[in-house]
Order: structure tokens, then sequence, then C-alpha cells
């Protein structure tokens, strides 16, 4: 809590993966602004992709799953208002990941703890995220042949964009709308021997399952990676292939999840595991405590709250379609212009996990060249929905030349408000946002 210059305001910070950390960092940043802030490791010490401290403890993963965040929330106001004679002015909850997860929980779950939320990333729909995990991994090494090396994730990226990336005007490595890309892995099928310049048959087959997402005889159980999230630090190599077959973060997380909450099973076998049983097996045991997938999010609205999702296009680790059908599921439930009064999504093209990537970010960078206002940075935006009643339109994200703030611009885009797409107009620099429009998507 500030000693001095409270601005008013409480921000709760989330964490990802499987928590056990507190995020500091976060915190920092919003200390910085001048908030009290709060945080929880959820009630457990460990790395985030660590999950061996759920094994045989039900009630941890309660405190995971949304009962930890509900009650650092509630203890934190307390003292808050304790240590300033007064309660905070606004509240504000923002994370992304598992973080965005916990962010949709408090929405729709506790939908007195925050005024404004803003959601990244959403792990919402933890059960079926993870059983796509389970899709990914058996997809890529069951079959030893299957595994797409690292050395060739730069090659389906080049493929990908030499495909679809003028699709959009602008040949920049990013793709605006990815789902308007429909490419199909059997184009690199080698044809005079391996190399890293092409794929295998069995490789071609596992490409396609990547991208087509998890299924069983029922159905859609995840939705699939969009093409051109592939290449880059924190891309397909880290969270997906992994340097050896194996390594790759989601098969931590799905690990993780299955052996030691699903199944209390130190020794649970990925590559022996029915599909269908094990989401049968994870939705029966856990959804009710991890999924944060209600649509009905009007108690939230009608107390007056607002929220903003954002989801990175090139994310390795969790499908932006899912929060897609997310968004689409709330605009269902209670109308579209009920939930454009308290709602709005932002696709990022080009952002990873949370962040990375070549495209630019929607936060502004304390040092950094970028206007800190709410026309440049989601969580102002956010504050200025909450307390002024002025609703965000496009917000202009921007990239740096590198990972120094002070460094020069490299790009600004706009972000449009979903469905709506940034368009490049045809003319001028494209990487100066006023050239882009927001339009709604070609069919």
């Amino acid at each position: 809590m500030p000693s001095s210059g409270w601005d008013g305001r409480f921000h709760g910070q989330g964490n990802g993966g499987f928590a056990g950390e507190i995020d500091y960092r976060g915190m920092a940043v919003a200390l910085s602004r001048g908030s009290a802030t709060a945080g929880t490791d959820t009630g457990h010490s460990g790395s985030a992709i660590d999950a061996t401290w759920a094994l045989g403890h039900p009630e941890k993963v309660i405190d995971f799953g949304y009962r930890a965040i509900h009650q650092m929330t509630q203890i934190a106001k307390a003292a808050v208002a304790a240590f300033y004679g007064t309660k905070s002015f606004h509240s504000y909850f923002g994370s992304c990941s598992n973080g965005g997860r916990q962010a949709l929980m408090e929405a729709q779950r506790f939908a007195d703890d925050y005024d404004g939320i803003l959601a990244g990333a959403p792990a919402n729909f933890w059960t079926h995220l993870l059983a796509g995990g389970l899709w990914d991994a058996q997809a890529t090494t069951n079959d030893p042949a299957s595994y797409i090396p690292a050395s060739k994730v730069p090659a389906i990226a080049t493929a990908v964009n030499a495909a679809c990336d003028a699709q959009d005007g602008v040949a920049d490595g990013i793709l605006n709308d990815p789902r308007l890309c429909h490419f199909d892995a059997a184009t690199m099928l080698c044809k005079n021997g391996d190399s890293e310049q092409c794929l295998t048959a069995p490789q071609v087959t596992a490409l396609n399952k990547l991208y087509q997402g998890a299924h069983d005889k029922s159905g859609q159980i995840f939705p699939g990676f969009v093409p051109g999230a592939e290449e880059g630090e924190g891309g397909w190599s880290t969270w997906i292939t992994g340097a050896t077959p194996g390594r790759g973060l989601l098969f931590a997380f799905t690990n993780g999840f299955f052996s030691d909450i699903v199944y209390d099973k130190a020794d649970w076998n990925y590559k022996t595991a029915d599909l269908t049983g094990a989401t049968r097996a994870g939705d029966s045991k856990t959804a009710s405590i991890l999924n944060a997938v209600n649509p009905d999010l009007r108690p939230f609205r009608d107390r007056g709250g607002k929220l903003i999702l954002y989801h990175g296009w090139d994310d390795p680790a969790i499908s932006a379609l899912n929060t897609i059908d997310y968004y689409d599921a709330v605009v269902r439930q209670i109308g579209e212009q009920n939930a454009k009064s308290f709602l709005r999504l932002y696709m990022l093209p080009g952002v990873q996990h949370c962040g990375g990537g070549p495209g630019p970010s929607p936060f502004s960078v304390q040092g950094g060249r970028a206007p800190h206002d709410p026309q440049h940075d989601v969580q102002l935006a956010l504050e200025t929905w909450v307390e002024k009643g002025a609703a965000p339109s496009e917000i202009v994200a921007t990239k740096y030349a590198s990972a120094d703030p002070a460094s020069e611009v490299k790009m600004t885009r706009p972000l449009c408000a979903y469905p709506q797409t940034a368009r490049y107009k045809g003319s001028g620099d494209p990487n100066q946002a006023e050239n882009f429009t927001c339009s709604l998507p070609r069919k």
C-alpha cells in the first residue's frame, strides 16, 4: 500500500500456471501507478509448472480453483480500508493465462469483488484446455516419426507467411486475422528426402492435428492453434514441440493436471491415455472447481462491472479461438447490446502467450515512448470506462525496436473491439496506426 499518494484504487493480481508463486512484478506495476495491491500463491508454494502439491489434497485444488483469490480480495480490501481509514474508491483485477481464468472466475462467481476486470489469454476452459494438451502430446510423440523438431518450426512459419501474410494487405510477418488463413501442412511434404525445410508424412499429419484441435467421436473438445503462431522465442518450440520430445511446457501442464489432480496417480502415462475417458474424468472431478465458462455475466453487469478480454492471436499455449468462443457464448446468453454495455474483446495480432511475438502490446511501458493514456493502455482504458463511463473503442498498441522501452517505436497498430479487425487502408506507412481502419472481417 502506498504510504503517500494513494490513488484510491485497489488492484488484485492473479498468477499464471499452477500458481505457487506471487506475481510481484504485476503488483509492482500497480504500486507504481499509486494503487494498493495484493496477490496470493493460492495456498501452496512451488513452480508454476508444478502440480505435485495437489496430489491427494482436494482442498488445495479448491483454493487454486477459486477460493484463494476471493478470500485474498476480501482480506486485502479490509486491510486497505483500515490503513487509509476509508474504502478504496474502485477495485480492479488483472492477470493473464491462469490469471485470466481467475479473472473470469471472479466475474462469474463473485460479482461484487471488482469494478473492473482485465482477463488476458484466459485458461478458463481448464479441463478441456489440458485435454487438448493430451491430444497435442499424443499427436506429436506417440509415433516417434510424428515428432516435429524445433529446427523445422522456422520453415513452417515461413510457409504459413508465404501462403497467408499478404492477405491483410501488408506482408509484415503478422496475420491480422489468422482465421482467414487456410494453410495445409501437406504443402510442406518432403519430395526429395527429409530436411529441415520440409515435413515427412507423419509430421504433416501431426501438424494438421495441431491446427485441427482436440476432438473425439462426439465432436470438438478444444480448438486448435491458428496458423502464424509457430516461430519465435516463446513460440511452438517452447510450448508445443519442445527442445526434445515431451519437453514442451504443455506436456508439463498436461501431466501435472491429469496425474496430480484428476487421477491422483503420479505415474499416469499420457501415451496410453484414452482422450475421451480423460476428458470425461477431468470434467467430472474438476470442471465445477476449475472451469470459468459460465456465460451469464448479468450479476456482474447489473452491479456496474466492466470486463475487458484480450488474447494474442499467436498464442502457442492457449488457442485464441477459445476466448472468442467464450465471448460469443456471453453474447448469445445475454444479447449483443447487453454485452456491449460492459464487455469488450481485443484480439492482438502477432502477440504470443500474454506478450512477446512480432506484434505490438496494448500496455504502456514505464519509461516507454508511447503515450500513457487510455488510447494506448488497456488498463487505463478499463479505469476510464469504470470511473468515467467512457467505453473503449480502438486501442493503439506499440512495438518497440528492442526490449528496452526507451528504444525507438518500431510499430503502432490499432486493436479493434471484436468482431472488428484492423485493415490496411492501402497507402501510407504500414507501421503507423493511422494507416489502418477498424472494420468487420471479410467472410
